[in-house]
Order: C-alpha cells, then sequence, then structure tokens
C-alpha cells in the first residue's frame, strides 16, 4: 500500500493501492477539521484500507496541530486527545 498524502486542492485525504483511489473527504474551519466521508472502491474492500487511509490522516490531523470533530474518534479512543472540545 502506498502512503497516505493530504489533497488540500481537493479537500481530502487519498490512499492509491493496485490502481484505485480511497479518499477521506473532509472540512477545515480554522483548526478544527471534520471528516464528511470515506470512499472505498468495491475491489479494496475487505483489505483494511479504509482503516489505513483513517489512521494515516488522522496522524497528519495531529502532527498539523488540527483537532477533530468527534463521530469516528469515539470508536477509536487511541486519537480522543484530537477532540474539539
Amino acid at each position: 500500500m502506498s502512503n497516505v498524502i493530504n489533497n488540500k486542492d481537493h479537500c481530502r485525504y487519498e490512499l492509491a493501492v493496485d490502481g484505485n483511489l480511497a479518499t477521506e473527504h473532509y472540512k477545515l474551519d480554522g483548526n478544527v477539521i471534520t471528516f464528511e466521508h470515506t470512499d472505498v472502491p468495491k475491489e479494496l474492500g475487505g483489505k483494511g484500507v479504509g482503516s489505513k487511509l483513517v489512521q494515516g490522516a488522522l496522524d497528519q490531523v495531529r502532527a498539523a496541530g488540527l483537532k477533530l470533530m468527534k463521530a469516528w474518534i469515539e470508536k477509536h479512543p487511541d486519537y480522543s486527545d484530537l477532540v474539539a472540545r
């Protein structure tokens, strides 16, 4: 699998795998990022691509000092320090 990249022009994180592109779309408001939806092509389903995409995106969110709205985080408490309070 390739590395997750932040395509700021399209407001999405991207992960290219086997000629397919999985994406995590977001909205940025100041220092708060909201993940809006994740698209994983059916050809990549069941391979952990969505999880790798989101984790790669969250690692970049943390490194950039951004905060995250809660939805996905509630299921993944190891990223709870990123939640805007």
